[in-house]
């Protein structure tokens, strides 16, 4: 399927990579500091927002990729200031953004978007935005 040749695959990993670090870092930053909210913060809210406003903390966890643990300890971080509540429901966890955790990422969205067009939809030529949503689709699990 591929035609790239042996040390090839590892060259293009490593410039897939650096562009990848580069490109987040740069929209992470600039949402970050309008906002406040820590990267991971910013996950689970965008997570939740895009769910409906509520996901089960399993499902939250496999869809950021983290460790229950980790998330556990962040959702209670979250839960203080106030971002989002958890309660017990048969079989498991609900999470659901709180008022104020869905003012929180509605007032943060706008921030994301325009960093994100900044530093990656503004350095692509007019059809790459499609070419890589569909390289990133043949990429990603059928589920997603």
């Amino acid at each position: 399927m591929s035609t790239v040749g042996p040390g090839e695959a590892t060259e293009l990993w490593l410039r897939w990579k650096r562009a990848h670090e580069l490109v987040r870092a740069a929209v992470i930053a600039e949402t970050t500091a309008a906002s406040g909210l820590s990267e991971p913060e910013l996950g689970v809210l965008v997570c939740l927002h895009e769910s409906g406003g509520s996901l089960r903390q399993n499902a939250l966890a496999a869809t950021l990729g983290w460790d229950r643990t980790r998330l556990s300890h962040l959702l209670t971080r979250m839960g203080e200031r106030g971002y989002v509540a958890r309660d017990k429901v048969p079989n498991g966890v609900e999470v659901t953004l709180s008022p104020a955790g869905r003012h929180l990422i509605d007032a943060t969205l706008p921030a994301l978007e325009t960093a994100t067009r900044r530093h990656l939809l503004d350095r692509l030529g007019p059809d790459d935005a499609k070419t890589l949503r569909a390289l990133i689709d043949r990429l990603l699990p059928a589920e997603e």
